[in-house]
C-alpha cells in the first residue's frame, strides 16, 4: 500500500486507518500530518510474514484497550535500514538506528516514537506468531525493547538474511518462500538465545539448523578467499571436518560443491555485465577465489556448457539486441 495516489490532506488519516484495520489497532500521530508519506508491503512466507515499511516520522502507541480490540498475537522483529526510533515496552526502553534490530510483543502495551530529525524511516519487520517461537515467553520478555546491534554475531547474520530477503524475494517461487519459514525461525531463535546466553538450551535440531545458516553466511562472505575450503570452514566454527560433512549430509550439495557453485554464480553475474566487459576474465576468476584461469575455465564450461569468454560474448550480444 502507498499514500502516493492519496490527496496530501488525507494521507495520514488514510494510512492510520489502514494500519488499524489491516495490521492491528494502534494510535498513530504525526507532528506534520500534511507532509506524511508512507509505503508498506507484506511478503507471505507461510507461517510467518515479512513486511517492508518506508514512512515519515510518526508515533505509534498500543494501549491495553487497543490490544483487547485486536491482537495478532505476534512478536515483531524490526531491522531498521534508515532513520532512528525509540521503543518502550515491558518497562524497557531503547533507541535504535540504522543497522540495529529490536523486538516487541503485540500483546503488550507499547510506545514507538520515530525521530523527526531523521527523515523518512525504512525497516524490514518479521511477523512471528507467538505459538511457533521455541523460547519461553518469560525469556523473550527480557528481549523486548532492547537494542540489538546488527553488526555482531548471530544478529549480523540475521540482519544480512533479512536484507537479502527484501532484495531477492521477488526471484523466489511461493513454495521456496514458504520453506524459508523454518530457516527464519531458527535464525531468530539463535540470535535471541545468544543475547540471552541460552543457546545451549535450544533444541538440538534448532542449534544444528542455525549452525548450518552461520556456515552458509561465512562461505558467502569469504568466496573471494582462494584458501576457503572445508578445513577452513570447520576450523572457523570450532568443529571437525567430519562433523562439517555430517551437517551437510542432508543438504542438496557438499560444502566443497557449494563453495564452487557460488563462486561460479558470482563470476557468471560479473561476466554478464556490459559495464565490466573490459575486466579480464582472469581478474574475474581471481576476484572470486579461483586458483587460476585454467581451473576456472574448465569449471565454468562444466557448469554452463560454454567457456567464460564465449558466455561474455553471448551476453554482450543479447544486451545489444535488447536496446
Amino acid at each position: 500500500m502507498s499514500t502516493g495516489e492519496i490527496p496530501a490532506r488525507d494521507r495520514f488519516d488514510w494510512y492510520s486507518d489502514i494500519v488499524s484495520r489491516e495490521v492491528m489497532p494502534a494510535a498513530l500521530s504525526s507532528e506534520q500530518p500534511a507532509d506524511f508519506q508512507g509505503e508498506a508491503a507484506v511478503l507471505d512466507l507461510g507461517e510467518i510474514r515479512a513486511s517492508r515499511f518506508t514512512l515519515s516520522p510518526l508515533r505509534s502507541r498500543r494501549t491495553a484497550a487497543m490490544i483487547r480490540r485486536g491482537d495478532p498475537e505476534e512478536y515483531q522483529l524490526a531491522l531498521l535500514h534508515k532513520g532512528s526510533t525509540s521503543l518502550s515496552q515491558n518497562r524497557n526502553e531503547c533507541t535504535v538506528g540504522a543497522g540495529d534490530l529490536m523486538l516487541w510483543d503485540t500483546s503488550r502495551p507499547s510506545d514507538n516514537q520515530m525521530a523527526p530529525s531523521g527523515g523518512q524511516a525504512r525497516a524490514t519487520i518479521l511477523l512471528l506468531p507467538r505459538r511457533i517461537m521455541p523460547l519461553s515467553t518469560q525469556r523473550l520478555d527480557q528481549m523486548l525493547a532492547r537494542r540489538l546491534p546488527g553488526d555482531q554475531g548471530m544478529t549480523a547474520i540475521l540482519a544480512s538474511f533479512m536484507t537479502s530477503l527484501e532484495d531477492h524475494a521477488a526471484e523466489c517461487t511461493p513454495e521456496a518462500l514458504r520453506r524459508l519459514s523454518t530457516v527464519i525461525i531458527d535464525l531468530v531463535t539463535a540470535c535471541l538465545a545468544q543475547h540471552l546466553d541460552t543457546e545451549d538450551g535450544l533444541p538440538a535440531e534448532v542449534r544444528t539448523r542455525a549452525l548450518v545458516q552461520r556456515i552458509h553466511a561465512f562461505i558467502e562472505h569469504n568466496l573471494g578467499d582462494p584458501e576457503l575450503n572445508p578445513s577452513v570452514v570447520a576450523a572457523h566454527h570450532n568443529i571437525s571436518v567430519r562433523t562439517l560433512h555430517q551437517l551437510f549430509h542432508d543438504q542438496e550439495e557438499t560444502v566443497h560443491s557449494r563453495i564452487r557453485r557460488r563462486r561460479l554464480e558470482q563470476c557468471r553475474a560479473e561476466l554478464a555485465r556490459p559495464d565490466l566487459r573490459s575486466r579480464p576474465v582472469s581478474a574475474v576468476a581471481a576476484r572470486w577465489g579461483f586458483s587460476g584461469p585454467v581451473v576456472f575455465s574448465r569449471s565454468f564450461r562444466e557448469a554452463y556448457g560454454v567457456s567464460p569468454t564465449e558466455f561474455r560474448a553471448l551476453s554482450v550480444n543479447e544486451s545489444r539486441a535488447e536496446r
